[in-house]
């Protein structure tokens, strides 16, 4: 398999969402002229929104979102493989479906995948979020074949759990995308802990953009977008500020990981406890 080099955008983004999708698509210029073949979007890529309520009221079905059509365009244009990490698509009066679009290099959406698990927490710090009072969680895993090889589609919270992971390495995935906009509290406690270590169980490599700063609705996201190797390498990191950055990905990597530690080959079923 050949390689290929891999972009992370990363944004601080707002609730207006021309001005978020001309951010992103000037960054995501940018990655394409330093050379990448495959460049990812955080979560929540064109709307981050006071609250869900909020989310809801500037949310579009798929069909009528603004933003989609701006981004394979791109996508075509550039010739790329393009991963927006999520956009509110409204599935509902009262839901949106927080959604992840693949996009290949002709404009077409190759893969959507919904937000699985859903971000019902107290992280302290005076900090309260219920994702699901507007957000309807996905029930499916995806899986996308590229000309690299697989790749597994998660968006944030879904950090947390492994199983999905797990799931997705055994059906191929080389590489594992998790597009997030992670609390400042969270990020600084877990984020360097749990990227890592999703890549070194699976022997893939994980791909993670990141909203980071303070978006003007005085949330905090962490940022520090992040490309981690199959045996657990970080390839490149941002700081706070909206950027990108760039690592070169070689699938075999993730070939030469799992030999080295068979553990897909080891699962085991067992009783519960």
């Amino acid at each position: 398999m050949n390689s290929f080099r891999a972009a992370c955008v990363q944004l601080r983004s707002s609730d207006d969402i021309a001005e978020n999708v001309a951010t992103a698509s000037a960054l995501i210029r940018e990655a394409k002229r330093q050379g990448a073949d495959f460049i990812a979007t955080p979560e929540n890529t064109t709307l981050m929104a006071p609250d869900g309520g909020a989310k809801l009221a500037q949310s579009f079905t798929e069909d009528a979102d603004p933003a989609l059509p701006q981004f394979r365009a791109l996508a075509e244009e550039l010739g790329i493989w393009l991963l927006i990490g999520s956009l509110a698509i409204k599935v509902s009066e009262s839901k949106t479906a927080n959604r992840s679009f693949l996009i290949d290099p002709s404009g077409a959406v190759a893969a959507r995948y919904d937000k699985i698990h859903l971000f019902d927490t107290d992280p302290g710090q005076g900090e309260a979020y219920r994702e699901s009072k507007t957000v309807e969680g996905g029930r499916r895993a995806v899986v996308a074949p590229t000309p690299w090889g697989k790749i597994g589609l998660s968006i944030c919270y879904d950090l947390r759990f492994p199983q999905l992971y797990r799931a997705l390495a055994q059906a191929g995935a080389m590489a594992l995308t998790v597009p997030s906009a992670f609390t400042e509290t969270t990020g600084k406690a877990h984020w360097h802990v749990l990227l890592p270590a999703r890549a070194i169980e699976n022997g893939a490599f994980v791909i993670a953009p990141a909203q980071g700063g303070v978006h003007a609705n005085g949330r905090k996201t962490y940022g520090h977008s992040l490309i981690a190797a199959p045996w657990g390498e970080v390839l490149a990191e941002a700081g706070t500020e909206p950027c990108v950055i760039v690592a070169d990905i070689d699938p075999t990597l993730s070939d030469e990981a799992r030999a080295r530690i068979p553990n897909l080959k080891h699962d085991r079923t067992f009783d519960g406890p």
